[in-house]
């Protein structure tokens, strides 16, 4: 007897994916985590938005309407996420000097600039400043394309410096900043490697005559993007689980910090009330 299990692959994976950013978002809301992380809160807002506009909008919309709506969500997600790459920093670099900082995010920021020079073709200055919808939507998505790799690789670098240099400026393993750095790095990293070897596959049967002109090759090319994405989007819920549980938990570091400032406070009311009150006439 054969079961048919009338859900694909794709849509098991998305369920889980929207379902694991709402669960994220209670813990952020439930465990005060709000208020230290405001611009991760936000990014896991933009892309929970962002697949459930996909999800309910798609072939519903005309095409040009909905690639719009899109690129225009990515080029948010994307900002927003550089957003995040400064906040995480700022958090767990905090008590650096600031000619140290500067010089650490000169050097980020130029291992960012050389991959996004030499990662993918850039289109020409004539394309760029073409007039029209259409290319001002192609503008658009270039930069939405080039910030999304941008922040990979700055998510990258800060989330090895973190795990390197973290545990001595008290952003330690179990510290909440360190969770969530390698958690984003995870995530930048599957997301390059994935797209890395699309593009090799791409490319391959671009050079191949015998895959393009063979039907059965071309649908199993499309197969392993699938399989592709498929990987891509289960680690991701990985990832959003690791979040949900370190998030849960207490960072170690406030609570030491909370009760210091318990202790000095009980230590100032103690030495208070041992002060004697000046005596009145």
């Amino acid at each position: 007897m054969h079961f048919h299990f009338p859900f694909a692959a794709a849509d098991i994976l998305w369920t889980l994916t929207f379902a694991a950013h709402l669960v994220l978002l209670v813990v952020l809301l439930g465990r005060d985590r709000i208020v230290r992380f405001p611009w991760f809160t936000a990014s896991v807002v933009v892309l929970a938005l962002r697949i459930l506009t996909i999800r309910l909008l798609v072939k519903r919309l005309p095409p040009m309407t909905m690639q719009s709506i899109v690129i225009v969500m990515a080029d948010i997600g994307a900002l927003v996420g550089l957003l995040v790459v400064v906040e995480i920093a700022r958090r767990a670099f905090g008590r650096v000097r600031r000619p140290a900082w500067v010089i650490g995010a000169l050097t980020v920021m130029a291992l960012g600039a050389v991959v996004l020079k030499l990662w993918g073709p850039w289109p020409t200055w004539t394309m760029i400043t073409a007039k029209g919808p259409m290319a001002n939507l192609r503008l658009l998505q270039l930069i939405a394309q080039k910030t999304t790799l941008l922040v990979d690789v700055e998510t990258i670098a800060v989330g090895l410096l973190i795990v390197l240099l973290g545990s001595r400026f008290g952003a330690g393993w179990r510290s909440h900043v360190q969770q969530i750095a390698i958690g984003l790095s995870t995530a930048s990293i599957t997301q390059l490697t994935v797209q890395g070897i699309w593009e090799i596959v791409v490319r391959t049967a671009q050079n191949n005559p015998a895959i393009l002109q063979s039907m059965a090759e071309r649908q199993r090319v499309v197969g392993l993007g699938e399989k592709l994405s498929n990987t891509n989007s289960t680690i991701y819920i990985a990832i959003l689980i690791w979040w949900i549980v370190c998030l849960w938990r207490d960072d170690p570091g406030m609570s030491r910090a909370a009760e210091t400032d318990s202790e000095a406070g009980q230590a100032s009311l103690v030495a208070g009330s041992a002060t004697p009150a000046p005596e009145t006439k």
